[in-house]
């Protein structure tokens, strides 16, 4: 069986995201979409494809399928699934939707990924709580640091380095050769992808990989894209100061939407924040922005800002490259 991901339906409303991959390659959880399809559907020999023909099903990319609602989203393709009646079933609609879904994905995930496995041995050196529901994969290092997974499950990737000193609550992930650097904090449900380098404190926050968040400074609430930097002392809000529902806006036009009462910062692809940088709640950061200066950034910063200026595409590639 031959089955097509067809993001013709989300695409738009989902960036800065899908600016730069398919839908399907949203990370939430520990795996993208399309990783977590990828597995599921070696179990019944089909295979995802690229481009639509008439023998494939047609899956919109933004479902989020785990071990028990696969079979459910296969049989009822063409049907509309009623989310609201079905808790095993979640599409991401709005790009915020990938840290408030997060610790929900992380659960599954965990369960996907471990099932019918043994971890490698936890050293000595760490202090444990719920040690069943932490699961480290070979080439993994985990010493002298707090891991308490009685809130959710921790998930060491293959060659993650967790440094001394690091206080971790569950459910967390550490993809896979990804650095969590000494005395940082993290809370569920929190997400560091592969190859990238955390530290600080950081919470209910996805980071897709290739990133640095090296540094001390807060992150809450947020989605930080592939190849961005936070430099040392960034931090963003995540809860206004009145406690009321933040807003998101997602063009220089558009109203604005609302997520709730939490929600951090999202940026896009390529991104990068100066030392000390403020965001401001319900902040949204497009692609290829290179964000300094003395004030806080607007709540909307468009694809390639250099500051208030435009950052030139050729220097923008540039800087890429380095």
């Amino acid at each position: 069986m031959k089955i097509f991901l067809d993001e013709s339906q989300c695409k738009e409303r989902l960036a800065p995201f899908t600016l730069t991959r398919h839908t399907a390659d949203i990370r939430i959880g520990i795996l993208t979409i399309r990783e977590k399809w990828e597995m599921l559907l070696i179990k019944n020999d089909s295979t995802l494809i690229i481009n639509n023909d008439l023998n494939a099903l047609i899956i919109k990319s933004n479902i989020i399928p785990t071990k028990d609602n696969c079979n459910d989203i296969l049989a009822s393709v063409g049907n509309q699934i009623n989310s609201e009646n079905n808790p095993d079933f979640k599409s991401i609609e709005f790009p915020w939707q990938i840290f408030q879904f997060n610790d929900w994905a992380l659960r599954q995930d965990f369960e996907l990924i471990t099932h019918g496995r043994k971890s490698e041995a936890i050293s000595e050196t760490n202090r444990v709580i719920g040690r069943e529901h932490i699961f480290i994969e070979p080439g993994a290092v985990v010493e002298h640091s707090i891991l308490n997974a009685s809130t959710g499950p921790i998930y060491i990737g293959k060659n993650a380095i967790v440094m001394e000193g690091n206080l971790v609550r569950g459910p967390f992930a550490l993809c896979e050769s990804a650095v969590l650097k000494m005395g940082s904090k993290i809370y569920g449900a929190t997400t560091i992808g592969p190859f990238s380098v955390a530290g600080g404190e950081i919470k209910n926050s996805v980071i897709f990989g290739y990133t640095n968040k090296a540094h001390d400074g807060y992150l809450g609430d947020s989605v930080i894209g592939e190849w961005c930097n936070l430099g040392a002392g960034t931090s963003n809000s995540n809860v206004k100061n009145t406690a009321s529902e933040v807003k998101y806006i997602n063009n220089l036009h558009a109203p604005g939407m609302i997520a709730g009462n939490k929600g951090g910062l999202l940026m896009g692809d390529y991104s990068r924040a100066a030392i000390n940088t403020s965001f401001n709640t319900g902040t949204i950061v497009g692609v290829c922005c290179n964000i300094f200066g003395q004030n806080i950034p607007e709540k909307y910063v468009p694809d390639f800002s250099w500051g208030n200026e435009r950052y030139l595409f050729e220097k923008a590639l540039s800087d890429i490259a380095n």
